[in-house]
């Protein structure tokens, strides 16, 4: 590992490397692209000072199995992407808080004014440029307690792969193993490779699940997209506790009983979540309501990709119904329409995926894709993202695990974030909802918090906690 450093004041600014270079020019895959060149973010808090001197050094342990976040992105000659390992290095800057660790958690989430515990990279300057795709911020607190805030491009990783990057450097610094990740973009083309004759001559056409956006539709998106950044979005924060969703998947599974079908806790939170957020749109009778179930297709292809392939891997799937089925159906039946659509993730239709996306990338026309859902956020789709299985509450530098784990809010509404909970929370859910602020301005109204905790014993449902974006 190598470091370099710049001081100003009570901070520091180091670049990290791993101290070794391939000089391998990874070109990234289809779902990579998709993702342009966007940073997402995490932030997590910890009661016990983290070790500066000590993280870099793990971290610069961990780059040489995960070369690509320490490189830098480059344009191909066909217009595609790629990331030049060369070992050019990751940011991470060393700061003192001057007020003490804020109590944070679901009733009092650190989303609002989260940009001060990160160092942002900018987005429409990374092709061809010296700018690092992952920084790390560590702001010591005041008596104690410090919150590491990270960026990480989204073309060279998707959540999963996020996390286990983290995971595996939490492993590195306690000096404990962990498995060697795969960076083999070429599975992805292989997928598509063996898909359907008619797919290659231009039989797909993306389904219900991505679209060839026309003149101006991408940028009217982006457009608003940027409205929501600016304020017009609010995130809101709740907790259901396990022995709510508990209750929550009883009621499911007695609304099926006798009829031999099953669903799991997510299903049931899920479908709780998108009957409630439904009743708040009140849409007319007739609308279309459909649910984006963003999904990792590693585990839907078989050997084919591999568990620990490191990259983008995300598709989805959307299931549908009218306003007024959603309305009336009870919540089991709701909870089996979302089951089923997981089940559509089948390797013939990821395989075919893939390959209408290699057809686009190959006529150059990747760059107008987008998926259906994303362009009916604003309208008729509710994106869910479960995150609930995920390592946020395992990243642990010695000094214990994170009290709390937070993202920036984002600006797309109707997005929902399904967390894990702390270990001592006993398997809950966290939940974060990015919402209108038009639409904010009813959940204010105390009856509905009844509405979202409706399973909830008497007096033990957490309240709405609200962060406008911006």
């Amino acid at each position: 590992m190598t470091a370099s450093a710049t001081e100003s004041g009570a901070k520091r600014s180091f670049t990290v490397c791993a101290g070794e270079a391939s000089g391998d020019r990874l070109r990234l895959s289809v779902y990579d692209m998709l993702f342009s060149t966007v940073y997402t973010t995490r932030a997590f808090f910890y009661r016990e000072t983290l070790d500066g001197e000590a993280l870099r050094a793990s971290l610069g342990r961990t780059l040489r199995n995960f070369p690509v976040l320490s490189g830098r992105m480059k344009k191909d000659p066909d217009g595609g992407l790629s990331v030049l390992c060369d070992d050019s290095g990751v940011r991470f800057v060393e700061t003192q808080a001057s007020v003490p660790m804020p109590d944070y958690g679901p009733r009092h989430t650190a989303k609002k004014g989260l940009d001060r515990y990160l160092s942002h990279a900018m987005p429409f300057w990374v092709v061809d440029r010296d700018t690092p795709l992952f920084t790390v911020k560590l702001t010591h607190m005041q008596g104690g307690g410090s919150i590491l805030g990270l960026t990480m491009n989204h073309a060279v990783g998707d959540g999963s792969s996020y996390m286990s990057f983290l995971e595996a450097w939490s492993h590195e610094h306690r000096g404990l193993g962990y498995a060697k990740p795969s960076h083999d973009r070429g599975v992805i083309d292989a997928l598509g490779a063996s898909a359907s004759d008619d797919t290659h001559t231009g039989g797909l056409t993306g389904g219900a699940h991505f679209t060839v956006t026309g003149r101006g539709q991408k940028a009217a998106f982006v457009g608003r997209a940027l409205k929501g950044s600016l304020g017009s979005v609010t995130t809101v924060t709740t907790r259901f506790t396990a022995a709510e969703l508990a209750a929550m998947k009883d009621a499911a599974m007695a609304d099926l009983a006798g009829t031999e079908r099953w669903v799991s806790t997510n299903d049931a939170l899920t479908a709780h979540l998108w009957k409630v957020l439904g009743a708040l749109r009140d849409r007319p009778d007739a609308s279309e309501e459909r649910l984006g179930l963003i999904a990792d297709f590693r585990s839907f292809v078989g050997t084919a990709v591999p568990d620990d392939y490191w990259g983008n891997a995300v598709t989805n799937t959307r299931p549908g119904m009218t306003a007024a089925e959603l309305r009336s159906r009870p919540l089991g039946e709701v909870a089996a329409a979302i089951r089923v659509g997981y089940a559509e993730n089948t390797e013939e239709r990821i395989r075919e995926e893939v390959a209408f996306l290699c057809a686009e990338r190959d006529a150059g026309r990747l760059k107008r894709v987008m998926t259906t859902m994303a362009l009916d956020s604003f309208d008729t789709t509710i994106a869910i993202n479960n995150w609930s299985k995920l390592p946020f509450y395992r990243i642990d530098f010695g000094q214990g695990a994170p009290f709390w784990y937070d993202f920036s809010p984002t600006p797309i509404p109707w997005t929902v974030h399904i967390a894990p909970t702390p270990a001592d929370q006993n398997g809950g859910r966290d939940v974060h909802i990015a919402l209108p602020r038009t639409h904010v301005r009813a959940l204010k109204e105390p009856s509905w918090v009844g509405r979202f905790h409706r399973y909830a014993d008497s007096g033990e449902a957490f309240p709405l906690t609200f962060a406008a974006v911006g």
